[in-house]
């Protein structure tokens, strides 16, 4: 007999049973159904439907199947599971656990204790990593490689520097899971079905029971909403984009074009055609499994429109979004951790790609405007500078100071000490900047933030 059955003179069409089960999503729900099952039911002792001989039985069967027990595969769902072999364990009684709630608020406390949780685990998944940024930034303070912007060399920058943007793309999406997690943590128990509940359980004192900071205000609202779970899903797409953008990179830096890492056969595969082939094959999951967390978004956030108070079955579907976005970002965080241990920079090559190229230019312009020239004017001159270093086939550094002064009377031979990669990265000093100095000050400030 279903929870619901007594008004029913025949049961569901079995087809349309499996159809509406939820068992395979919320079974993964059932620990944080039995701990807000157990503050519900002292909340009922206190509210004088259960004696305290009752609420011992109650704590006990609980606390029974808190150690494991045998899923029905058959349950309409983990809740009415849980109450179903509770019952056979205690008898009666147990049904008296679900006075005052409905399943509208006991699964959606449920939902909300689990996301809780499993937000914890990925603020140390995401300081793990910040760790091992920091680990390689710290190692990499001198090492020098192009910068880029539209994928050309642009100017030169400190690799540190390049890991520490990751860094605080990482902050951004721990920060704004700290902030879902307040609106999270808001107790709907007591909602009822929707109305609220006849019951003086007292909700504030059942949400500090359950470690709640505080209660849904409006019943209809405690028990349809599901905001919290379009914000985790909005916010792990944006944790994806960023695993993606530094996954992209990787493919990029480990072709032979590049250069610029090689990845452990551990991080790797292999071309079941092509033997000598090694391939960033995580590197290129992670990218492709960001689109994971825009459907899943996509998908719950389209649940969700139009729908009018209060509760509706579609919320049952939020779950299967919920959880296939968690469990991504979740593995995806992971999986970085796994590539960035089996990276290896090649340092050399980094260093190597910068002695060909003009992304020292700027700097070349600067000089100019530090002699009084407007930017624009010094802007065109170190253009023609460059066409001329093109069709002599050098660089701004091999280029002889005769040469520059055909462009302007103002260089002289202090020019070329200011083009080296390690003078230009060495110029920009200011806060935020790629200079030695400034990537210090970076990451001492990105310690703070993961102590």
């Amino acid at each position: 007999m279903k929870l619901w059955g007594g008004r029913f003179k025949t049961a569901l069409n079995s087809s349309l049973l499996e159809f509406s089960s939820s068992l395979s999503q919320d079974q993964r729900l059932a620990f944080a159904d039995l701990q807000a099952s157990e503050a519900h039911a002292r909340s009922l002792e206190r509210a004088g439907v259960l004696s305290k001989s009752e609420l011992k039985e109650i704590q006990a069967g609980l606390q029974d199947l808190a150690d494991g027990w045998t899923i029905n595969p058959d349950a309409e769902d983990v809740h009415s599971e849980i109450e179903r072999v509770l019952t056979e364990k205690i008898g009666a009684v147990a049904g008296k656990l679900h006075t005052g709630r409905s399943r509208n608020d006991q699964v959606v406390t449920a939902t909300r204790l689990y996301l809780r949780g499993e937000l914890d685990r990925l603020h140390v998944e995401i300081k793990t990593l910040q760790k091992q940024f920091i680990e390689a930034a710290e190692k990499n303070v001198g090492t020098l490689l192009p910068g880029v912007t539209h994928l050309q060399h642009a100017q030169p920058v400190s690799l540190a520097h390049h890991l520490l943007a990751y860094f605080w793309m990482l902050e951004r999406d721990k920060e704004r899971f700290l902030e879902i997690r307040k609106r999270v943590n808001q107790l709907p128990l007591g909602a009822g079905a929707l109305a609220g509940t006849p019951f003086a359980v007292d909700r504030l004192h059942v949400a500090r029971d359950l470690g709640f900071e505080g209660v849904c205000e409006n019943s209809l609202d405690a028990v349809s909403d599901r905001d919290f779970a379009v914000e985790f899903l909005a916010a792990g797409t944006l944790t994806m984009l960023h695993l993606s953008r530094l996954s992209e990179e990787w493919v990029l830096w480990s072709t032979p074009e590049y250069g610029f890492i090689e990845l452990d056969d551990a991080v790797s595969t292999g071309s079941s055609l092509m033997p000598q082939k090694k391939n960033p094959d995580i590197a290129e999951l992670i990218r492709g499994r960001v689109g994971r967390l825009q459907g899943a978004w996509v998908g719950l956030t389209s649940v969700l429109k139009g729908l009018p108070l209060s509760y509706q079955r579609d919320l049952q579907e939020d779950k299967w979004h919920l959880f296939q976005g968690l469990d991504c970002v979740q593995s995806c965080l992971s999986a970085t951790q796994d590539l960035l241990k089996g990276t290896h920079f090649l340092l050399g090559r980094m260093g190597q790609s910068l002695k060909t190229d003009f992304s020292n230019a700027t700097d070349v312009a600067d000089y100019l405007v530090k002699k009084g020239m407007p930017f624009r004017a010094a802007h065109e001159v170190v253009g023609k500078i460059v066409v001329t270093c093109l069709e002599k086939k050098c660089s701004l550094l091999e280029l002889p100071l005769a040469e520059y002064r055909k462009f302007s009377g103002d260089f002289s031979e202090d020019i070329f000490a200011k083009l080296t990669p390690e003078a230009v990265v060495g110029a920009r000093k200011e806060r935020g900047g790629t200079a030695p100095e400034a990537v210090q000050l970076q990451l001492k400030l990105a310690r703070e933030k993961v102590i």
